[in-house]
């Protein structure tokens, strides 16, 4: 089955691309869906994080408080590392187990940190969404209703748009309307199941 990598920075339009693939019956992979569950109530990875960063960053109830975690792995990237050395591996062992229960031509895998995490080797196409800069902050602030400097310091975080674009197999304008995204989607679909064909 060919695994195509789907990345792109904050609020380039990752999720809008996943669905599109998603209504056209593809499988998709979601790794900050799986790092959500990963840090639910209970689970042995909240436990980790809350032995390494102390009792503040769970709410009352005993679920993680996601806006006391961010800022503080916002304002340290050692932090920052922390975190990911926890969550990372766990998130990738999970996408292994769920690979491995999926029979189709091909699949998306949405790993946003697929260039920081250094685990492109994982898929066997890289598929990266872009936008200009100016539009990640505008559907970022009015989606997660964060300030300008956050969002800038969430981009700085990442790896930059132009190292994206030259890293890339396929790519996709995310700078236009939906209607363009689906052609270009529908494109690329075509394209994997010809490549997936090729390889049976």
């Amino acid at each position: 089955m060919l695994k195509v990598g789907l990345t792109g920075g904050i609020g380039c339009g990752k999720s809008t691309v996943a669905r599109i693939f998603a209504d056209l019956n593809v499988p998709v992979l979601d790794a900050d869906k799986i790092a959500h569950r990963l840090v639910e109530k209970e689970q042995p990875a909240l436990t980790q994080i809350q032995q390494e960063f102390g009792p503040d960053i769970l709410n009352p109830d005993g679920s993680l408080n996601r806006k006391a975690l961010r800022d503080r792995i916002f304002s340290d990237p050692k932090q920052k590392q922390k975190l990911e050395s926890i969550l990372h591996p766990l998130v990738y062992k999970t996408l292994q187990a769920e690979l491995e229960q999926l029979t189709a031509p091909y699949c998306i895998i949405s790993i946003p940190l697929l260039f920081e995490t250094g685990m492109t080797h994982f898929v066997d196409r890289i598929l990266v969404i872009d936008c200009p800069v100016e539009a990640q902050i505008e559907r970022v602030r009015i989606r997660d209703n964060l300030s300008i400097e956050r969002i800038q310091s969430i981009i700085d975080s990442q790896v930059s748009r132009a190292f994206r674009k030259t890293k890339a197999d396929d790519l996709i304008d995310n700078s236009d309307t939906d209607y363009r995204l689906a052609e270009q989607v529908k494109k690329l679909h075509n394209l994997y199941l010809s490549i997936s064909a090729c390889r049976d």
